[in-house]
Parts: C-alpha cells; sequence; structure tokens
C-alpha cells in the first residue's frame, strides 16, 4: 500500500496516524500466555450483550496498572485512546469501549463470583500449569487507606471499610487490609483475602490458612505446604493447638522465655556460622504445650543497623534531658517532694540515662525591703542542682540483644528441616513484602483506591493482586529464559545481568510506536509497520516468545518460553 502524498503547506502525511505499544505488548503477551481473560469468562456468566468481556476488562485494568501512567480507574479511555488496543486486548475492542461503567460492570460480576475464590482458582491453575508451585508458602498482610464515607447497608457489605491498625502509620484514615499468600521462588501469589479494616492478623493468618489448605484437597494436591508467616501467627490458642501443617514463625519478644533466650550472654551460646553474617543456635521448646524448635538469630547487618538507630535515639534523649534539667533547675519548689516528683517524672521517660541531683535550699528574708536588726535569713523554697550519665549496664544488656530474633517451627526433624534452611525460609518472607511495595508503588494504577462500593474495592483488590501474579511470573520466566539460554540484557549501568527487574525491561521498550495508515473509501485502519524495534529489543521481544513476537510483528515459528 502506498503512503498518500504529503499535501502542500499542511505539515503532516494524511491518513496516517500512530499508538505507542511500548512495554505494553510484553504485558499483554504474558496475559495471553497465561490466559487470563479465558480463565475469567469461563467462570463468570458473560454477558453476550456485552462487548468487552469481564476477563478482556480485567486484562485492560491489568494493562492500565503495569503502563505506570498514575491513570486511575476511570481514566481507562483516555489511557487506552494512544495505545493498539486491537493488539493488546482483542481486534473488536476499542478505546471508547473501556469505560468506567464497563469496568464496574466487570468488578460487580467477580463480587458476585467471590473475588478471593475466583482469584485462588487462577492463580492455583496458573502456578499449577506453568510447573511454578512450590512448598513454600509466605504469608502476610498489609492495609490500604481510603477517604471519604462509605455508607453501605450491612448486609450488602462484603468488607467493613472501617479504622484499625494502619500498617500505613496513617490511623486517622479508614481502611481495607489484603492479606496475600505468595508461593515459590517465582513468588506467584496463590490466594487473596480482601478483609475488613479492623481485621486482626492473629485471627486472619489461620483462617487463610485454612481456606487453601481446604481448597488444596478440593483440586487433590497431596503435596503438603510449609507455611511462612510474622509473629502474629505464632498464638496459643490456635497455632499451638493445631499442628496439621508445617509452620515458621517469628517468636514474639514478650513472651518471657524468648526475652530470656534473647538476652542470654554471648559466651554461654554455641553459635553456628551462616553465610552472609548470620549466626544461628538450635533449642527445643515445649512453649504453649506443643514441642517445637526454636532457632535464635544473629544477623550482623541487622545489629550494625539497630546499634546506630540506638545511638542516634541516645543523642536525642541526652538533648531532650539536657533541655528538661534547664528548665527544672530555674523553678523554685515550695517543698523538696515537689522538687523529687519533678525530677520522677522526667527520668521515667528516659529509662536509659540515669539522673543524679542534689536539693538545695533557697534561703532569704521573707520581707521586702532592708532587713531589721538581727532577722535571720529563712527558707523561701528549693532549688535542683542536677546531671546525668548514661546506664552503661542498661545500654549494652540491650545492646546483647540487637540483631537477635528467635525463629520457630514445628518440623523436629533436624536432617528434613536445617537451620540454614528454616533461616533461609524465613529470609524470602521479603517476597510477599516486595509484592505489598509494588502495589503501594505511586506510579501504580490502584495505589488509591477510589471506588465508594465495598464490594468493588474487594474486587479492584482482586484484578491488583493478579497484576502483581502477571509481573512476578513474567519477571521469572524472562530470567529463567536468559539463565537456559546462557544469555544476559544490560542494566542500567550498562552491565550485562542475567536478572533484570521487569520494570527494567519495559523502560528498554519504551518508544516502540505503530504506524497505520487509513484507507479513504472505507476509513478503516490498516497497521503499515512497527517503528523503533532496535536489536536490543527485538532480542527482548524474542525472549518472550511467541505471542509477544506476533504483537510486534515478529512472528516466528515455534517461539516459545
Amino acid at each position: 500500500m502506498q503512503i498518500p502524498e504529503k499535501k502542500e503547506l499542511s505539515g503532516y502525511i494524511e491518513g496516517l496516524s500512530t499508538a505507542n505499544m511500548d512495554h505494553h505488548g510484553l504485558v499483554a503477551a504474558v496475559c495471553k500466555d497465561l490466559k487470563i481473560a479465558q480463565r475469567i469468562d469461563k467462570k463468570l456468566a458473560v454477558n453476550p450483550t456485552r462487548k468487552v468481556s469481564p476477563g478482556q476488562c480485567v486484562v485492560a485494568m491489568i494493562l492500565n496498572g503495569l503502563g505506570y501512567t498514575n491513570r486511575t480507574l476511570y481514566m481507562s479511555d483516555h489511557f487506552f485512546a494512544s495505545k493498539p488496543i486491537e493488539h493488546l486486548i482483542g481486534p473488536e475492542v476499542q478505546a471508547k469501549d473501556i469505560t468506567d461503567y464497563t469496568l464496574a460492570h466487570a468488578l460487580d460480576d467477580i463480587a458476585k463470583y467471590g473475588s478471593s475464590k475466583l482469584f485462588m482458582e487462577l492463580g492455583m491453575e496458573i502456578a499449577i500449569e506453568n510447573n511454578l508451585l512450590e512448598p513454600v508458602n509466605h504469608l502476610d498482610t498489609t492495609t490500604f487507606s481510603l477517604e471519604g464515607e462509605y455508607e453501605t447497608k450491612q448486609e450488602d457489605q462484603v468488607i467493613r471499610v472501617s479504622h484499625g491498625h494502619s500498617k500505613d502509620h496513617r490511623p486517622d484514615l479508614k481502611q481495607v487490609v489484603l492479606s496475600l499468600v505468595v508461593n515459590g521462588s517465582s513468588g506467584i501469589p496463590i490466594c487473596m483475602e480482601p478483609l475488613s479494616g479492623n481485621s486482626s492478623d492473629k485471627v486472619s493468618f489461620h483462617e487463610t490458612i485454612k481456606k487453601v489448605e481446604a481448597f488444596k484437597k478440593e483440586i487433590n494436591i497431596e503435596e503438603s505446604f510449609k507455611w511462612v508467616a510474622d509473629s502474629a501467627l505464632y498464638t496459643k490458642d490456635k497455632l499451638l493447638k493445631t499442628n496439621t501443617y508445617t509452620w515458621l514463625t517469628r517468636v514474639p519478644e514478650t513472651i518471657k522465655q524468648a526475652k530470656e533466650l534473647l538476652e542470654k550472654p554471648e559466651g554461654s551460646i554455641n553459635w553456628d556460622h551462616q553465610s552472609k553474617g548470620y549466626k544461628t543456635s538450635s533449642y527445643n521448646s515445649n512453649y504453649g504445650g506443643s514441642k517445637q524448635r526454636w532457632l535464635l538469630v544473629y544477623s550482623e547487618q541487622s545489629y550494625q543497623r539497630e546499634e546506630k538507630t540506638l545511638a542516634r535515639k541516645l543523642i536525642r534523649q541526652e538533648e531532650s534531658l539536657q533541655q528538661s534539667l534547664w528548665h527544672l533547675s530555674n523553678q523554685i519548689y515550695v517543698c523538696q517532694t515537689d522538687a523529687k516528683r519533678a525530677v520522677e517524672a522526667i527520668s521515667s521517660k528516659h529509662i536509659l540515662l540515669e539522673i543524679k541531683y542534689e536539693i538545695e535550699e533557697i534561703k532569704g528574708y521573707l520581707r521586702a525591703g532592708k532587713p531589721k536588726k538581727g532577722e535571720k535569713k529563712e527558707i523561701k523554697g528549693y532549688k535542683l542542682v542536677a546531671s546525668f550519665e548514661k546506664k552503661q549496664k542498661e545500654i549494652s544488656q540491650l545492646l546483647s540483644r540487637k540483631g537477635r530474633f528467635i525463629l520457630a517451627t514445628n518440623e523436629l526433624d533436624t536432617k528434613v528441616y536445617k537451620d540454614e534452611s528454616i533461616l533461609e525460609d524465613y529470609k524470602s518472607q521479603q517476597k510477599v513484602e516486595r509484592g505489598f511495595r509494588f502495589l503501594k508503588d505511586p506510579w501504580f494504577m490502584v495505589s488509591s483506591v477510589y471506588l465508594k462500593l465495598p464490594r468493588r474495592i474487594e474486587s479492584l483488590m482482586m484484578v491488583m493482586s493478579l497484576t502483581l501474579l502477571v509481573y512476578n511470573v513474567g519477571q521469572y520466566k524472562l530470567r529463567k529464559k536468559l539463565e537456559e539460554t546462557q544469555e544476559s540484557v544490560p542494566n542500567q549501568l550498562g552491565k550485562e545481568v542475567t536478572n533484570p527487574t521487569f520494570r527494567w525491561i519495559f523502560q528498554i521498550l519504551e518508544g516502540i510506536g505503530v504506524i497505520y495508515v487509513e484507507q479513504a473509501i472505507t476509513g478503516k485502519k490498516i497497521q503499515l509497520c512497527i517503528t523503533n524495534l532496535s536489536p536490543l529489543r527485538k532480542k527482548v521481544i524474542r525472549l518472550f516468545g511467541e505471542h509477544a513476537m506476533s504483537l510486534y510483528g515478529m512472528e516466528e515459528k515455534n517461539a516459545a518460553w
């Protein structure tokens, strides 16, 4: 097809238009590889009168969420206006079809089916089909703050938007809680649960584990899961009385036995040296009437970090106490008891600093003017002369606990579950924490929730978790492909690496466009070419397989992950 001739003085070529493909083709390709839209449409009752199916709406929200343009949910039609949407979602779909009305209906469909149920079915299917399911699950929760009123009938509410313990440090705002389970080395989320804003981890952790274990039996998975979570899992009434699964958690430092172990003198501990500055020492415990292994862990990095934090805290306390004592020394007290009370009130706030003081009498004549002959000075009041010094014993005792923590597991066999494996599994808890940081990224579309209906908020949290799934699986498969083919890509510093982040890959593909030409008679847009496919970009696209190559016009037979 020939390009229409350029009109004189027009400044453009009539009939040509462009769309920004950038990295969106990779995201769409991963969605196609994982059959996101097909799986959702198969489970939800698709209304044939709707032009965009629920599965396509979810893919649209995933593309929006990974677009890193800070577009909110109701701005999706604007987001897709400059994208080759017929490639990314479907040939029959146009940007004007992706409206807030269309997406809201899809969220309602998800809520009706059950957002947590739908996600767990999708997550497990994808993990099993792609051979990603491994024995270790990591469980944690985070909070999402919301603004405004949510006056809905309680019987219509799936979750309650309310005040609660804010992990965002915003107790002034109402919130909802997201419980997330990620599995294995890929960090694939296999379960998400939207929870009310006032829910407690000590309760929700156990409920989530029960649901996943029940679903695992339902789909006939015989392999056992090992559950890793923070100290909220360690409860007498639930965890220590129910040992039907293997668990690993951190022991709360408020427990008396834990305090004693953490304060144990360095010379009395038989340490086993681990990698990366860690030391461990194993103990048997029967706390709560449950036989378990406790692993005392020391981290050199944590110690140095906590030591610096303590030093800064002491400096602030010294400055504060110095100022407080100056004010006290410039006051006159009626009696010695008042002076003592003033010192004791300040002393209780500075447990690592010891105040030393004397109370001096202030003598003078009680009457104003020239004293009479023989008149003696009397006590007019009392003043404080105070100083302070560090409590070296308490500081040393506190420092001896720094860098230490205790892990507990009900797997007693040290050959089956080695100490170093316990440590590595707990350190991998950062996978779910990284997932939360990803979801709360200010450039992530759903980092701020603007929906007002709790059921739609719940469904949107499901889409958020599915977006994380697409990101983690895409990143994991790329790294695995690079390892298998012994290839690499340059990082931000130009160094060849085999473990790039998916987000950096997105930046590499920034600038790829699609050029269209419009037919004069029918007005139909025909794709003319895809631009800016450099050798590096072609290499990246090829690594992502057949669907990605097709979307970027690089079809090749038998090109798969």
